[in-house]
């Protein structure tokens, strides 16, 4: 990354995460001269992984990314569901296989310190594309023409077109003057990654418990990712326990599903919280990602989300740019507010029914729910429903996402 004295782009991304740096990556090739800011993060201490739905992976390699990232994709090709909750009616197994609709994959895991270097290396190999290393301070200025935002370095830069990726707690969200609604949930995640003896043969595993899901998610070998959703006192008590006492309570909890755990990674632990914008997009600021909207660790919906964010606005702004209009106009913020919203209030939604049947007490809420278990077990066509609706929204597919 760069330093720089004051200057002008047709585009400036606020954030140099994963989803700014694509951001970044797509609005440069789509011909937009483009810079994208945010501090400097050594790639390989990101530990963890990001699961990738096949309209995610098409949009990275629709940007060229395809071989770099090629060595370190692992196959999603089924999801197992597992009841245990402990209930007096516990549902079947459910496993829904990609090769039921049509596809080898439903997606893929990849390592985000792979992810991240893939994508750091992209961009500042990319034409029409600055890297900034720095901070934006508050106080944005925006006007007909643009907008213009100081660095905490004291350069100025100019842009028709702000993209907010800079996550929860977005500057640029505020700078837009939208507001947001976020609630907690009483749990928290432990998040790692391990080894194991069985093969889990491409396959991901849910199991659903009364504190919410565990799920685990293949990786190269004999080496998966693990999300395990606790109360927050037992998700404290987790990350104290050393690693043999962390293997004991994982091999009990994973009921042999992958043999014997042999070795674990390092741990990280976070509250589970829903986010959800008010507007996407406002004084010529787009919000993307989790600037935009998080949602709890279920059903690897969080990163694909910002990716189709991503896929839209890119779209949205390339139109308005053939037709002579201002890319940051407020007609083309409210067409992607209007486009992605119900995408994103429907997958939240989703999210929050599912992990809310799993922690509540109210009995009914808990047949229903293995009802539908049951339903998805014996009625292909629902299954397959289901899953098309799980890996993207119906209706248009943007054309980055497209294969």
């Amino acid at each position: 990354m760069a330093s720089i004295s004051n200057c002008t782009c047709d585009v400036l991304v606020v954030g140099t995460g994963p989803a700014g740096l694509v951001a970044a990556l797509a609005m440069a090739q789509a011909g937009l001269d483009t810079i994208a800011v945010g501090p400097y993060v050594d790639p390989a201490r990101d530990t963890r992984t990001t699961a990738l739905f096949t309209g995610s992976v098409a949009l990275l390699r629709n940007l060229g990314l395809g071989a770099r990232l090629e060595p370190a994709l692992v196959p999603m090709t089924g999801l197992r569901l597992i009841e245990d909750t402990g209930g007096i009616w516990r549902a079947p197994e459910v496993l829904f296989r990609a090769d039921e609709l049509g596809l080898r994959e439903f997606g893929i895991n990849i390592d985000n310190a792979a992810l991240n270097t893939a994508l750091l290396a992209a961009t500042r190999g990319q034409a029409g594309l600055r890297l900034i290393e720095g901070t934006v301070t508050p106080d944005f200025q925006s006007d007909n023409n643009g907008s213009t935002l100081r660095l905490g370095s004291g350069a100025t830069i100019s842009a028709r077109l702000i993209v907010g990726a800079d996550g929860r707690g977005s500057l640029c969200r505020r700078e837009a003057g939208i507001d947001a609604h976020t609630s907690s949930y009483p749990q928290s995640a432990v998040a790692t990654r391990f080894r194991h003896t069985r093969p889990h043969t491409n396959i991901s595993s849910e199991f659903h418990r009364p504190a919410g899901p565990v799920t685990t998610v293949p990786l190269t070998g004999l080496e998966s990712s693990l999300v395990w959703v606790e109360t927050p006192d037992e998700a404290r008590r987790l990350m104290g326990l050393d690693d043999n006492a962390f293997i004991r309570t994982l091999d009990d909890r994973l009921q042999g599903l992958l043999g014997t755990v042999t070795a674990i990674g390092p741990r990280a632990s976070f509250p589970l919280t829903r986010m959800s914008a008010d507007r996407l997009g406002a004084r010529r600021i787009a919000l993307i990602g989790e600037a935009a909207h998080v949602i709890p660790p279920i059903g690897a919906q969080g990163l694909n989300l910002g990716l189709r964010d991503i896929a839209t606005l890119v779209e949205l702004v390339t139109r308005a740019r053939s037709l002579g209009a201002d890319i940051g106009a407020e007609t083309v913020l409210t067409a992607y507010d209007a486009e992605r919203r119900g995408d994103i209030t429907i997958r939240s939604a989703m999210v929050d029914t599912l992990n809310r049947s799993l922690i509540s007490d109210f009995l009914p809420l808990h047949l229903v729910r293995g009802a539908g278990l049951h339903a998805l077990n014996t009625l292909p066509w629902l299954r397959r429903l289901v899953m098309r609706e799980g890996l993207h929204p119906s209706g248009r597919v943007p054309a980055l996402m497209r294969t």
